[in-house]
């Protein structure tokens, strides 16, 4: 199968999901390098491209132009599905980011197509054919499949699929797609988050305070914990609606969907909402004075104890361990 994958990128810098996206685009195509191809859009990226060799491609296509500065669905859209008529792909894989969900939907519409997101295990049985996916929140695992022939879309859920190195050139290519004139869509302005860590989308560790953080101030126990560890610190929503936390810090059903190595919740109950957005994180830690929390019922291991007391106990080990 032909699988055309939109690498992600944003101010210049490649999304480590991008290389997620390759290896999985890898393995539907049974490792043949020359029928995966990349398509990168922005202004000024054709460097990138030599940051995805030997993940999978032997080509990607580059999309350069002043109007892809900045994201606009419109224009990316246009752009991809420029590839999509060069290319000719079986399929097209992004990941579900906030972007990759603007996107895709409407770029398969346009191909008139189906499209099945945020997959977190593929079915590989005689070609690519669906995958299985959280649905209610979390509670089950769907598996979701495509009906009739065609070209198919899909997004992954970032942090699931492994980046592994293994053919491909990835040579670059050009793609000359022409800017909407009188287009009604205009962006108005980007706002960014005022933290420097890493995307908590994109962390491999994650530690988030609650309510029970009393304060803005208090968070600095877990930003202490969160540097010995290389970890980015998150928040409940009941923590970012008191005022503790920024909306970029937000994890849940109204935030952001993390999948990370390790995440550590501290003061968070455990509403349906929250753990809507972490449940599928590969190693669970809560910390609650409650023992009757429902964080606890997901947790792969539990504290029943006063975060203020634990985690800097938690700190000076992690520092013990790491020296």
């Amino acid at each position: 199968m032909k699988v055309l994958v939109f690498l992600e990128q944003r101010e210049g810098k490649l999304k480590s999901s991008a290389l997620e996206a390759l290896t999985t685009a890898s393995k539907i195509s049974g490792g043949q390098a020359a029928n995966v191809a990349g398509l990168i859009v922005g202004n000024q990226v054709e460097g990138l491209v030599s940051e995805v060799k030997g993940y999978g491609a032997d080509s990607v296509f580059v999309a350069q132009s002043a109007e892809f500065e900045k994201f606009n669905v419109l224009e990316y859209a246009a752009a991809t599905k420029a590839a999509i008529d060069e290319f000719k792909p079986d399929v097209v894989l992004g990941i579900a980011s906030p972007m990759g969900r603007d996107l895709f939907p409407r770029v398969a519409a346009r191909c008139n197509a189906g499209l099945i997101t945020d997959l977190v295990d593929l079915d590989l049985d005689g070609g690519f054919s669906g995958g299985t996916k959280p649905m209610y929140a979390g509670k089950v695992l769907a598996k979701i499949a495509f009906q009739g022939d065609g070209i198919k879309f899909a997004t992954l859920r970032p942090n699931v699929f492994p980046s592994e190195e293994s053919s491909g050139n990835a040579e670059a290519k050009a793609l000359n797609v022409s800017p909407i004139q009188d287009q009604n869509l205009k962006l108005a302005e980007i706002r960014k988050g005022k933290s420097d860590k890493q995307d908590l989308t994109e962390a491999t560790r994650i530690i988030s305070g609650g309510r029970a953080m009393g304060n803005a101030d208090n968070f600095k126990v877990l930003h202490d914990c969160a540097e010995v560890v290389s970890a980015t610190v998150g928040a409940s929503r009941a923590a970012v609606d008191s005022g503790y936390a920024g909306h970029d810090m937000q994890v849940g059903q109204t935030g952001k969907t993390v999948n990370p190595s390790l995440y550590v919740a501290c003061g968070i109950s455990g509403s349906i909402q929250h753990m809507a957005g972490m449940r599928t994180s590969k190693v669970i830690v809560a910390i609650n004075t409650d023992p009757d929390a429902p964080i606890f019922s997901i947790a792969d291991y539990g504290i029943v104890a006063d975060l203020f007391e634990a985690v800097p106990i938690l700190t000076d080990k992690f520092k013990e361990i790491l020296s």
